[in-house]
């Protein structure tokens, strides 16, 4: 649920390994795309703009646009790890028609400290920045290394899944702080209540 101004109620996730997994975060533990002003939150967040760039243009029909993604993107990948994407055909579609988008276009301009910074050459439109990511998603799920690494969070009742880089690839929770901090406290629960008994 989007606060006042356009500020998600709950804090937005960039830790999941991909800008794709990142736009399926957005919908856990609520949803964070209810308003423009959220989304060009989670854009500029995401890294598909640079700090700063006016989004102002940007109108109602975005977040859907995003949330119709992340729910195709989401499908694949739920696709992946229950076994295969037998069944998303149509989901697979509209990730790839959504691909096929002209990405915003980098350039590099004098900062005022001198070095050179990354802008944009023009104001990105929505299915350009909806292409960015729907590559992202191309490249995750057509790559072999990547999808071996591809995680569901063990945390209780937590949907997110996360790419596994870490070392030995035993990586369990999508955030050791959020999910995994959970899972220590329950257990120091269920040790003292044993205890007790």
């Amino acid at each position: 649920m989007a606060l006042g101004g356009g500020t998600p109620a709950y804090p937005l996730r960039f830790d999941a390994g991909r800008v794709c997994l990142d736009l399926l975060a957005t919908r856990h533990p609520g949803e964070h795309l209810e308003s423009v002003g959220a989304l060009c939150a989670w854009i500029t967040g995401a890294g598909l703009v640079p700090d700063g760039t006016p989004l102002g243009h940007a109108d109602v029909s975005w977040p859907a646009a995003f949330r119709e993604l992340r729910s195709d993107v989401g499908d694949l990948v739920r696709g992946l790890l229950g076994g295969g994407t037998a069944g998303c055909g149509g989901a697979l579609a509209r990730v790839n028609a959504a691909a096929r988008g002209v990405p915003p276009a980098p350039v590099a301009v004098v900062g005022e400290d001198g070095c050179l910074v990354r802008e944009l050459a023009g104001a990105p439109g929505c299915a350009g920045l909806l292409a960015v990511v729907a590559r992202d998603a191309v490249e995750l799920l057509t790559d072999p290394v990547a999808r071996a690494s591809l995680r569901q969070c063990a945390g209780d009742d937590c949907p997110l899944v996360y790419l596994d880089t870490s070392r030995g690839r035993r990586r369990r929770w999508c955030s050791s702080e959020v999910c995994g901090n959970r899972e220590r406290v329950a257990r120091h629960r269920r040790r003292a209540a044993l205890a007790r008994a």
